[in-house]
């Protein structure tokens, strides 16, 4: 089997010219907000969202991967029900223990606010975002119950913090996090010891981090599956529930991401390059249904290839706040819960030299 990690097409990154198509926050607020106040808008946001909170993204400004080395586990190598499929889940899970308390941990930034802003106030209710970090939760769980916030938010690709067994079996992501601590406690103390000093592995937007060669996977033990055992069954066989290179999402997901898009009068994009078709399909959906898109990112994107997108080149962080207020007028200090989320988020920049992998402890 060969399945390919998506990509810009080279002909958008050779013509791009970010530069030329940079404009300032004041006319970038001015446009977002005519085009928000023109029609209720569905929402897609990518990797660029979470920067902020200090979640690092796949790609630079330039488009291309900021790691050059990224080689992602698959899902067929991930679920193999063999040795080799051992191995890759051995790796997956012992970079995963490491990367996952920093996305675990991850707070909200002023754009996840801001979105969760237009969400309350009905001018972006529905939002469907590629991350699994579970931020956009976290930003507007303080008005809106866990079954609210599945009906205004979809997870396209999943989320970090649930895990499942090739039984369909469900465990929270906490939970079989302490299942790994407590089968490996060399990689514990290990764990253990960076919280304590404040050092975090560099993390990719989906948990996983890089580790030097010579590491031995092969000594990382990965638990059996609590329920399985409850059965009578050995099952090491899980995942997160992620959706990995070379899986498809579900139909159900599909059809609700296609069925959002259909019920909003237009598309506002933020935070992404649009390189997974599961997202680019529905701007594309969008355009052909003619309802106007408009994209908010820096650097190239798959779209740019598309004719019918307004496109606005400038961090989102920079512009949203001010959006949201122009959007709302005085309604955004009137409203508590909306003058509230416009004065929360953390802003914490990733960590640098993220081709560095972090250091490996003696004897692990």
């Amino acid at each position: 089997m060969r399945v390919s990690v998506p990509t810009i097409p080279d002909a958008v990154l050779r013509t791009a010219n970010s530069q030329q198509r940079r404009i300032s926050p004041a006319v970038a607020v001015e446009r977002i907000s005519h085009f928000l106040s023109k029609g209720d808008a569905a929402v897609i946001t990518g990797a660029g969202v979470s920067v902020d909170s200090g979640i690092r993204a796949y790609r630079g400004e330039k488009g291309s991967y900021l790691n050059p080395n990224y080689k992602p586990i698959f899902y067929h190598e991930l679920m193999e029900p063999t040795a080799r499929g051992v191995g890759f889940r051995q790796r997956y899970w012992l970079r995963s223990f490491l990367g996952y308390p920093p996305v675990r941990d991850a707070q909200p930034n002023p754009i996840h606010y801001s979105l969760a802003a237009l969400q309350y106030a009905a001018v972006a209710p529905e939002i469907i975002t590629q991350n699994v970090d579970g931020l956009h939760h976290k930003a507007i769980k303080h008005v809106w119950d866990e079954p609210r916030r599945n009906q205004g938010i979809l997870e396209l690709h999943g989320a970090l913090h649930r895990v499942r067994c090739s039984h369909d079996h469900s465990i929270g992501r906490q939970k079989f996090q302490d299942m790994l601590a407590q089968a490996n406690p060399g990689w514990k103390a290990f764990l253990d010891d960076l919280e304590r000093t404040g050092a975090r592995p560099r993390t990719n937007p989906d948990g996983d981090v890089v580790l030097p060669e010579g590491t031995r996977y092969d000594q990382f033990i990965v638990p059996d599956c609590p329920s399985c055992l409850r059965e009578k069954r050995l099952n090491s066989m899980l995942k997160p529930e992620v959706i990995f290179f070379g899986e498809s999402i579900s139909k159900e997901v599909k059809d609700r991401s296609f069925d959002i898009v259909d019920s909003h009068e237009r598309l506002f994009v933020v935070g992404t390059t649009l390189a997974t078709f599961s997202a680019y399909r529905l701007v594309k959906h969008a355009i052909q249904k003619r309802k106007p898109v408009m994209l908010l990112n820096v650097g190239p994107t798959r779209a740019d290839q598309l004719l019918g997108i307004e496109t606005i080149e400038i961090p989102a962080g920079a512009v949203m706040r001010d959006v949201v207020k122009a959007v709302l007028g005085d309604e955004a200090e009137r409203n508590t819960v909306i003058a509230q989320m416009l004065e929360s988020g953390v802003v914490k920049t990733p960590p640098d030299g993220y081709d560095d992998p972090m250091p490996r402890p003696a004897g692990l």
